[in-house]
């Protein structure tokens, strides 16, 4: 891990400290302190598992992304994938390029063209949007249903949809029309290499149109298997219910059960985790729970509970497993 990922790290685990310290009162501590003791261990251990289903279920959408591509990859591997893309993800932010690059360097290793290896990673990626986008219209519909659909959670809802529908729409258009994407971003390249410029750093041009031309060739291929593509979408559907799932066992853990609060939580939280600067969103994303919390009038230290455990679940296991899993890349010369 290179020491300026470290330090961004380090800074987002000291706003979650800053958080507990600066929110709370030496009692208030106390109290978050015993809350978390008193948790309801089944239901802890529930969303342990649904968590652990998530991990396995991520493995089963590379297994149907490698598939789509004309290709196959052996679950045990995925699963060791899901682990070590969300390391390199965390350690190295650059819109998940780097857990890409992993996948095609263990693809490449097996025989599997670069080309099909491209294409399957940069395919789970729009499947991972593409399944939040789902899960959260399937959410907000049912509260609309319930008539428990704020204005505000519409809005935030359309934005977000709006968003990550721009991101699968790119994917999209560099696998139909790559040179047209080339163009509409080229400012936007532009921007960042004069940034990269600053810092003595290469530009972006030429790995970018790589990288699009490179998807663009698996892309026609995949379109003929559009069945092993649905599959792969409805694994990474089922693996953001696992989520929610785990979630909201965590919150039932601590007397949290109010399922459009999850609901709303889980939706604020992802968004938070997808555009903060800091990897993962760690502090952020507390921060942004908080807030929530506050609004559905949960009581602070169960919140802050709630949040700090389902952290540690989602995010501190997966990460240490992930290092630990990197140690047999790093032993090969690489330069990811």
């Amino acid at each position: 891990m290179k020491k300026k990922d470290l330090i961004t790290l380090l800074a987002g685990v000291a706003v979650i400290v800053f958080l507990a310290v600066f929110f709370m009162r030496g009692d208030q501590l106390q109290h978050l302190i015993q809350t978390i003791e008193h948790g309801t261990p089944i239901f802890l251990l529930a969303g342990l598992l649904f968590q652990l289903g998530k991990y396995f279920t991520q493995g089963l959408s590379f297994t149907w992304c490698f598939r789509a591509a004309g290709t196959s990859m052996p679950i045990s591997e995925n699963v060791v994938l899901v682990f070590q893309t969300f390391f390199m993800d965390t350690i190295i932010p650059s819109f998940n390029i780097s857990g890409t690059s992993v996948v095609i360097e263990a693809a490449t290793k097996r025989g599997i063209e670069s080309g099909r290896a491209t294409g399957a990673a940069l395919l789970r990626q729009v499947s991972i949007s593409a399944a939040f986008v789902v899960i959260m219209i399937v959410g907000f519909a049912i509260l609309l249903v319930m008539g428990k659909l704020e204005t505000d959670w519409l809005i935030l809802g359309i934005g977000a949809v709006i968003a990550v529908g721009a991101v699968v729409a790119a994917m999209a258009l560099a696998a139909l029309h790559p040179q047209l994407l080339l163009r509409i971003i080229a400012p936007i390249e532009h921007v960042i290499d004069k940034a990269l410029a600053r810092l003595h750093r290469h530009d972006i041009d030429t790995s970018v149109k790589k990288l699009v031309n490179t998807y663009s060739s698996s892309a026609k291929d995949m379109v003929h298997n559009t069945s092993s593509i649905i599959i792969e979408l409805a694994w990474a559907v089922i693996a953001n219910v696992c989520e929610i799932a785990c979630f909201a066992f965590v919150g039932l853990a601590f007397g949290m059960n109010d399922f459009v609060a999850v609901i709303c939580i889980y939706v604020v939280i992802t968004l938070a985790a997808m555009a903060s600067p800091i990897p993962q969103g760690v502090g952020v994303v507390e921060a942004a729970a908080l807030v929530v919390f506050t609004i559905f009038g949960i009581e602070q230290a169960a919140g802050l509970a709630v949040i700090m455990v389902y952290r540690v679940i989602c995010f501190w296991l997966p990460f240490i497993l992930g290092a630990i899993l990197m140690r047999k890349v790093s032993d090969t010369p690489s330069d990811t």
